[in-house]
């Protein structure tokens, strides 16, 4: 005797928004098929199905084994998908699911060894060869290069409550809800922040050099620690560093800019890399924002106009478009150049010419950008009508053409060192560069999510 079909399951799904919809699905349907369907009818490329109890449901189960009956209104949350990236590998995520990555397997492509552990993802943080996820419950997860912070066993029982993750090219420090720091990697990079321990309390925002970090405490002041070279050592500039509102970083120097907008800025003991802006200092008032390059340092006023300090080669002498560096509203950096958004949409850079500090070829392209992306050697500006112009190394993923009739509704944009990836309004991947760095994502799934 044949056996019987297994019933159809009338489900409502309801968005926060108040707006639902009725589906039809046999209680033996993957809960993924009936994800997909919404999906569709919602037209939305991601989003998480919640149970009547408020439990997250798995896409691998049937109706019926995650407990659906007929009649239930579940919950559906869109999602917004994210991407971060090492040197040379990308990690994908939404807020709430898993992960998926690719790329350079050994600078945190592959991410097999942790994939069971990757589940509720909040926010993720990369290193130059490291990963490191914030899940929903404060505790981490980090998979890459072992050394260089791919391996927190031995901080593992200290990352909980965990606030914020902050990056230094091959360590990483933790805030947690206490206002502690946690910190791990390789220890002349940072990755030990013992000796310092007892000054990290109450600790509101972290900044990384390439082996160094700042932390700016509730009371304005700042703690750092790592290479001294490296912006490690601020101790005379302590008592300059009061009411510190934002740090940004070169390589190896630290810009803080103060409550009054004034400028302080310490690090490389050479002064090459940003940390002496004596030159200037008349002119850093009211700063509003501060960029880095490798070894520069762009400052944006009220006025928008900008004032630029350290390496010459790597950008710190914008004498060349002073005249047309007038209502920027933002300022992106590669390693040896700036990109500036004016208020019209239009752009100016100027830096090392072969790393996007020339957008010539590009100009008559760049028309109401609204955001610009920075890999090590090139950028990509997503404009209004969410295409994308890439300008700078080819190598480095200056050269777009191949991929140019795909990068239609693009809706966020990520950079390696070497490659660029773009997630578009469908869900869909595309990336282009460095093919061995994250320039691929033909063979990327994420369906699952």
């Amino acid at each position: 005797m044949a056996s019987a079909e297994a019933p159809k399951l009338s489900i409502n799904i309801a968005l926060p928004s108040g707006s639902s919809l009725t589906l039809t699905a046999s209680a033996t349907s993957p809960v993924a098929e009936l994800k997909t369907a919404a999906q569709e009818v919602l037209k939305v490329p991601f989003l998480q199905v919640i149970s009547v109890k408020g439990q997250l449901l798995n896409a691998a189960e049937t109706l019926e084994e995650a407990g659906i009956h007929q009649g239930d209104v579940l919950t559906a949350i869109v999602q917004e998908p994210r991407l971060a990236a090492t040197r040379g590998a990308f990690a994908f995520w939404c807020c709430g699911s898993g992960v998926v990555t690719w790329g350079n397997p050994e600078i945190g492509g592959d991410s097999s060894g942790v994939q069971d552990q990757l589940k509720d993802v909040q926010s993720i943080e990369a290193s130059a060869t490291t990963f490191a996820a914030l899940r929903s419950d404060g505790s981490v997860v980090s998979w890459g290069h072992p050394a260089a912070g791919g391996d927190s066993s031995q901080v593992q029982d200290q990352l909980k409550d965990v606030q914020q993750i902050c990056a230094a090219d091959y360590a990483f420090a933790a805030i947690l809800k206490d206002g502690s720091v946690v910190s791990w990697g390789r220890p002349m990079y940072g990755g030990d922040s013992s000796k310092v321990a007892g000054l990290l309390k109450d600790v509101k925002h972290l900044a990384a050099s390439k082996a160094a970090f700042a932390a700016t405490l509730a009371n304005g002041s700042v703690v750092t620690w790592g290479d001294d070279d490296y912006g490690g050592d601020s101790h005379e500039v302590t008592d300059q560093l009061k009411d510190v509102s934002e740090i940004q970083s070169t390589e190896a120097a630290f810009a803080a800019i103060l409550a009054d907008g004034s400028v302080v800025t310490w690090g490389d003991h050479h002064e090459t890399f940003g940390s002496d802006s004596r030159a200037v200092q008349d002119q850093l008032r009211n700063v509003q924002q501060i960029c880095g390059s490798s070894a520069a340092f762009a400052a944006q006023r009220p006025d928008g106009s900008v004032v630029t300090w350290g390496d010459p080669r790597f950008g710190g002498d914008s004498s060349e478009v002073r005249a047309q560096l007038r209502d920027v509203q933002k300022i992106y950096a590669t390693g040896s150049a700036f990109a500036a958004i004016l208020a019209n949409g239009s752009v100016v850079a100027w830096g090392d010419p072969e790393s996007g500090g020339d957008s010539f070829e590009v100009q008559d392209q760049l028309i109401d950008v609204k955001h610009i992306e920075a890999s090590e050697g090139a950028f990509a500006a997503l404009l209004a009508d969410a295409s994308v112009v890439s300008w700078g190394d080819a190598e480095f993923g200056g050269d777009s053409s191949g991929v140019l009739h795909q990068l239609i509704g693009v809706k966020e944009i990520k950079a390696s060192d070497y490659s660029f990836a773009a997630i578009l309004a469908n869900g869909s991947l595309v990336s282009w560069g460095n093919e061995q760095n994250g320039g691929d994502s033909r063979n990327v799934r994420l369906q699952w999510l």
